[in-house]
């Protein structure tokens, strides 16, 4: 059976389907969710991906409840598979499968437990992430860990881009381990909780860029949240999102967040630590994104030298 709800799972039930020695018997996914400025009611990527197969698709809505946990334990799996699936799992589930439940987790655990070690890894500045399988328990990402695999994360690496190298890692470490699962010949072993660190959901005030910190870590939290959610900033009271940026070498001693000058490169914003930093690619609120440049030259754009970021009014 298999786990799993956003675009980062399909490789690995791609993967899992193309297994000649085993059968998915069931995919359980999360409930078809609004979409769009018509809130469309829309599919998850891995629903999609089962109905091209096939394969009966559950989608509780609280998996604990007692009727929806019966249907998923009613298919009698030997052995789950989650990834991203966006719900706790709960106990029942977990002790049912012989052969275990088990969750491929992006991050290099016990480092980055919880729902966005992905974004976090780069606004983090880590020099490298990866993938972990471990075995699930009660408690979040916490159980012993089957197999990892590290990558390293490139300066110009944004979410969108690391998303799809960790998925597809994902996917070809469980195809390598998968014989030694089913045959018992596999050890976990068991993560040091003290070592912990943790990647919660990323909330709206996450998002939000403080002018304060050196340019590195500005335009880290800028590459870690493109293309989602993506970081923003506010000018004369309005929201101006951020898609990207660049360092520049030079300093400043203006107060952070001041505009400094337009250039065809870029926006030039005083930081931290005297720094300064370069926006080259901006959304102002209700258009669409646009080269930043652009967008203060124009006749109405606020963005003028002088003008303070960050600032409600």
């Amino acid at each position: 059976m298999f786990m799993g709800t956003p675009d980062f799972s399909v490789p690995i039930l791609q993967m899992l389907l193309n297994q000649s020695d085993s059968e998915v018997v069931a995919v359980v996914t999360q409930p078809d969710r609004p979409k769009g400025r018509r809130r469309v009611l829309t599919p998850s990527p891995v629903k999609e991906e089962a109905l091209k197969h096939q394969i009966p698709v559950l989608q509780p809505e609280r998996i604990r409840a007692e009727e929806e946990l019966k249907a998923v334990l009613s298919y009698e799996p030997d052995l789950i598979v989650t990834a991203a699936y966006g719900q706790l799992v709960p106990k029942e589930l977990l002790d049912a499968p012989p052969f275990g439940c088990i969750n491929v987790h992006a991050s290099l655990l016990p480092e980055l437990r919880g729902g966005a070690p992905i974004h976090y890894a780069i606004i983090q500045q880590k020099k490298e992430t990866g993938i972990s399988i471990m075995y699930m328990t009660p408690k979040l990402d916490a159980g012993p860990v089957l197999a990892q695999r590290s990558i390293p994360i490139e300066a110009t690496d944004h979410v969108g881009m690391l998303h799809d190298k960790l998925s597809a890692c994902g996917a070809a470490l469980l195809e390598e381990i998968l014989p030694a699962i089913w045959e018992r010949r596999i050890d976990a072993q068991p993560q040091i909780d003290e070592e912990a660190t943790f990647a919660y959901n990323i909330s709206r005030e996450d998002e939000k860029i403080d002018w304060s910190q050196n340019h590195r870590k500005v335009e880290a939290l800028i590459r870690g949240l493109h293309p989602w959610p993506v970081a923003y900033t506010s000018v004369h009271g309005q929201t101006l999102k951020v898609w990207w940026a660049v360092l520049s070498g030079e300093t400043t001693g203006e107060s952070p967040g001041t505009i400094l000058r337009i250039t065809k490169e870029g926006i030039d914003v005083a930081c931290g630590d005297q720094t300064v930093l370069t926006l080259t690619e901006l959304q102002p609120a209700g258009k669409k994104r646009m080269n930043a440049t652009d967008y203060a030259r124009g006749k109405t754009s606020p963005l003028q030298p002088g003008v303070q970021l960050g600032e409600l009014y």
